[in-house]
């Protein structure tokens, strides 16, 4: 697919001179603002802040505290985004540079360990409030499942756990990730490095703003969301691809996908192989990665599914919900794919209204 995005490239480049133009091209503006102009642009009032976790992580989180205008007018609710560390918005330490190895050697394990912690409790000390609810999607849901089920007195600040397309094991996935767990770890290592896997480049910039901006590679940019996510093409809003790709919270550590690889390999929900016994018994104090058990976690959870989802499988979450011990309410949207979410056109309809009713109900 990034070969036909990149013929388009140069199709761009030699546009004037075969006579092409920029007829039915259109550039979003949020396509290249940063995320508080984003929030601003439509209105509501922003507040960011920097959260230390204990290891030394700084992880960048944005609060849309009211509504637009004042605190009476909308839905009315605090809200809070968070990021994990090594995506575009969490890259700095007190320590390391991101440029060392030491800082990209992190997993699913520390972003549950470390950054959900440090930021929930950031959160609960600046509002005030004994609980919070937590909305995760796909990997905000894995971590989420991890830290729940691990950190009782983490999981009591929790009053609902929305999951949508929750992930934690792969056995079923057929995302095309998938392939890159037919690897060795050691070719994973020599293809990618040992630091950032996927960084947001100036390159996808581009393809975003030069590229998925007009109505004839629409087509190309969409089917690639889709090949990645599976197929949902009535729910997605076409003349918001420049704005999809260039907003893409992109990077994390290749140890991280080398998690991953290990969920579908394995079938279990699992923490970190480190490689051979003795960095496990360093890590986990057992010589083999630690089980994670879903049924230990007392969070009342609501969960929606999708039926065309290729990488939060519809078996391996059939899976899921008979350990989630207080499964509060479950959905299955039968045409929603991976991210349909959160970019589905239905999803207000679809999940939001319910999510809204479910907090008003448990205020």
């Amino acid at each position: 697919m990034w070969h036909l995005l990149a013929t388009t490239c140069w199709m761009l480049l030699l546009g004037p001179v075969y006579g092409c133009h920029k007829k039915g091209s259109t550039t979003n503006p949020e396509a290249n603002m940063n995320i508080s102009q984003i929030i601003s642009y439509w209105g509501y009032p922003y507040e960011t802040y920097d959260v230390v976790t204990k290891d030394g992580y700084i992880l960048g989180i944005y609060r849309i505290p009211h509504g637009r205008g004042c605190p009476k007018t909308d839905v009315g609710y605090d809200v809070w985004l968070g990021n994990s560390r090594g995506n575009t918005f969490s890259r700095k330490h007190l320590k390391f540079s991101p440029k060392s190895p030491e800082y990209w050697a992190f997993s699913l394990d520390e972003m549950a360990k470390y950054d959900l912690p440090a930021t929930i409790n950031f959160i609960i000390e600046k509002t005030r409030q004994k609980q919070l609810y937590y909305v995760g999607h796909s990997q905000g849901t894995t971590i989420a499942f991890i830290a729940f089920s691990t950190n009782p007195e983490l999981a009591k600040r929790i009053k609902i756990f929305f999951a949508l397309a929750p992930v934690t094991t792969l056995k079923y996935t057929q995302s095309p990730m998938k392939k890159l767990t037919n690897l060795s770890r050691k070719a994973v290592k020599v293809l990618f490095g040992d630091k950032m896997f996927s960084p947001h480049t100036f390159f996808d910039q581009f393809i975003a703003t030069k590229v998925c901006n007009r109505k004839i590679f629409r087509r190309i940019c969409s089917n690639f969301i889709f090949t990645l996510s599976g197929f949902d093409p009535k729910n997605l809003n076409m003349s918001r691809l420049d704005v999809y790709f260039a907003q893409s919270s992109a990077g994390t550590s290749v140890q991280t996908m080398l998690h991953w690889a290990q969920a579908v390999n394995s079938g279990r929900f699992q923490a970190f192989d480190w490689g051979n016994p003795d960095q496990n018994m360093k890590h986990f104090h057992q010589l083999t990665p630690p089980l994670y058990n879903v049924s230990n976690m007392e969070v009342p959870t609501a969960v929606w599914s999708g039926g065309q989802d290729c990488v939060a499988d519809l078996k391996d979450v059939e899976n899921l919900l008979p350990t989630i011990t207080k499964l509060i309410y479950y959905k299955l949207i039968p045409h929603y794919n991976h991210v349909d979410f959160y970019l589905g056109q239905d999803a207000p309809l679809e999940i939001y209204q319910d999510i809204i009713r479910m907090m008003e109900e448990w205020l």
